[in-house]
């Protein structure tokens, strides 16, 4: 079984980086996979199931966390003692959250008119910002260890993600 104690990192065997090496986490994880899946332990005792369980569970749970940017940097956060998702500190600059609401106007617009170029422009410009935050929060994590920095962007970069996701989910709507 794994070691239920060790950072999601160390589980993967991967060094504790917001730029990670995809390929590498994905064949850790299916080797973690096949190892501790229950499906290998169903002839086993009690307490091999039930730890096969909990292994099997935790990669589930390292995978996604690691897999997913946004995840990954709040997790990088949360092992610094700083928990990005504050509900207490939500706060993002005045300027962001104007151009968020002017996005968010065009895509209703767009819906409402039927427009689905506009719908794809702004989300070849969302991701476009999504690229250049992702980067920009790689140096302040990896390089720079600057982690209030780095909690705020964090917050800037998921908010553009729900705005990504909500574009495409808009263009998907108008599609026949």
């Amino acid at each position: 079984m794994i070691d239920l104690s060790q950072d999601y990192f160390a589980l993967f065997g991967l060094p504790r980086r917001y730029r990670i090496d995809t390929k590498a986490l994905d064949e850790a994880y299916r080797s973690l996979q096949s190892a501790v899946h229950p499906d290998r332990f169903v002839n086993a005792g009690e307490t091999e199931r039930r730890l096969s369980m909990q292994s099997s569970a935790r990669v589930n749970e390292a995978y996604r966390a690691l897999r997913d940017p946004v995840d990954r940097a709040q997790y990088l956060l949360s092992l610094q003692g700083i928990d990005a998702p504050a509900e207490t500190d939500n706060a993002l600059p005045f300027e962001f959250l104007e151009e968020q609401l002017e996005r968010r106007e065009a895509v209703e617009q767009a819906q409402a008119t039927s427009d689905d170029a506009t719908l794809e422009a702004l989300l070849v410009e969302v991701r476009r910002d999504i690229d250049e935050r992702d980067a920009a929060l790689a140096e302040v994590l990896d390089d720079e260890q600057d982690w209030e920095s780095a909690r705020a962007s964090v917050r800037e970069l998921r908010f553009l993600h729900r705005l990504a996701a909500d574009v495409d989910r808009a263009a998907a709507d108008l599609d026949p």
